[in-house]
């Protein structure tokens, strides 16, 4: 009889190259290895080879670069969803992509299991699970770090080298990342002490701000209902446009926080991220947006903006819900096509002006000269009625 198959989503690192191995010594079933090109910067064939060479039955390297910007990373910046002001939910919105890979991959490999290398304390083993639940709930589930007798990553490292898996990590350099095009995060080490000042060469796609050119250097960024679609006036596949953006962001010093944040399983975390090109192209999206929007649609678009990255955040993609927010947020940049240029230095990225079709935005009515739309006069009638709630309260107080 064939064994039983578990799809497990491997990257090569310390976490998935020790799980791989453990799931062949406690499971009776061949492993395959699903590893996904989201963008970070490693050796695919490589970690392909890597993962033959640690036991797997089969190995998958699918490269989702341009599905992650275009059906995740666009709807989440048109909807200018950012997780408690800071986060802009570079890992959140890549784990359902890559669990709904897994899932499908388990389906034609007929995997009765998918594992993943998320631990007991984070966010993103609710994200994938989340995900696989709601795409094919009769998969089970593994989540070694939840069951087993290894506690941390320096037992992970010590497992590994007792039985030669090879690993990048060390006792000494032993921050926990994650990398697409979006971003990169970086957590654990002297992090986790929220009174150490993170080390400036933790950065990998940025320099620091000091480190950055003393003189500005500008970008015009090309939108067309709400998705970005060239820089300086040429068209760039979302990959090359986002590349680019990262490389002018980075060499600028632009889109690195440093954070708390609130976990969704209730616990306080800390990380450090950069996000360089996502940050500009955040920040442009937003002014262009102001440009186009009238005062009630960019309220209304802030509130879905924050149930937007709660959900993200969460986990919660394929749900109803946010269908609809997507739905909702897709019609009301319609109307969103223009040019922002931006001026970045020295960690700032600037929109320092915008144009649009669409705009609202009249210089002729927005004078103070005399025009055939706006009469001052009116203004004193909007002025009595918007206050008289204001003024009746002032003399009913007096009335006492």
């Amino acid at each position: 009889m064939s064994k039983e198959k578990i799809a497990l989503a491997y990257s090569g690192g310390l976490d998935t190259s020790v799980i791989l191995t453990w799931l062949k010594e406690h499971y009776d079933a061949d492993v395959i290895a699903v590893c996904f090109n989201a963008g970070q910067d490693d050796d695919f064939e490589a970690i392909d080879k890597k993962a033959y060479a640690t036991g797997a039955s089969k190995s998958y390297v699918i490269d989702v670069r341009e599905e992650f910007l275009t059906d995740f990373v666009w709807p989440t910046l048109k909807a200018g969803a950012v997780y408690e002001n800071d986060y802009l939910l570079g890992t959140s919105m890549a784990r359902p992509l890559m669990a709904k890979h897994l899932t499908e991959i388990a389906e034609r490999e007929g995997a009765a299991a998918i594992a993943h290398g998320c631990t007991g304390k984070g966010n993103d083993q609710v994200r994938f699970e989340s995900t696989v639940r709601a795409l094919n709930p009769a998969l089970k589930i593994i989540a070694p770090w939840r069951v087993w007798d290894l506690k941390s990553r320096e037992d992970c490292i010590k497992y590994a080298e007792e039985r030669g898996i090879p690993i990048a990590q060390s006792l000494k350099k032993i921050y926990s990342r994650d990398q697409n095009l979006w971003h990169i995060s970086h957590e654990g080490g002297n992090l986790e002490d929220t009174w150490n000042e993170h080390l400036d060469d933790i950065l990998q796609m940025s320099v620091t701000p000091e480190s950055a050119p003393d003189r500005p250097t500008f970008v015009e960024i090309d939108f067309e209902r709400g998705v970005p679609v060239g820089l300086d006036g040429a068209g760039l596949s979302p990959v090359a446009l986002l590349e680019r953006l990262n490389k002018l962001g980075g060499d600028n010093g632009v889109g690195t926080i440093d954070i708390v944040e609130n976990r969704l399983v209730g616990m306080k975390s800390r990380g450090v991220y950069e996000t360089p090109g996502g940050t500009i192209l955040f920040n442009a999206l937003s002014a262009l947006q102001k440009l186009v929007f009238d005062r009630d649609t960019m309220n209304y678009k802030n509130t879905v903006a924050l149930k937007f990255a709660q959900m993200v955040y969460d986990g919660q993609w394929y749900t109803p819900l946010r269908a609809a927010l997507s739905a909702f947020v897709d019609s009301v940049n319609e109307p969103v096509t223009g040019t922002v240029r931006m001026k970045l230095y020295k960690g700032n990225a600037a929109p320092v002006a915008s144009k649009s079709p669409n705009s609202l935005y009249n210089e002729a009515f927005a004078t103070f000269s005399e025009d055939d739309v706006y009469d001052q006069k009116d203004a004193e009638g909007f002025i009595n009625l918007f206050s008289l709630p204001m003024k009746i309260r002032a003399i009913q107080k007096r009335l006492r």
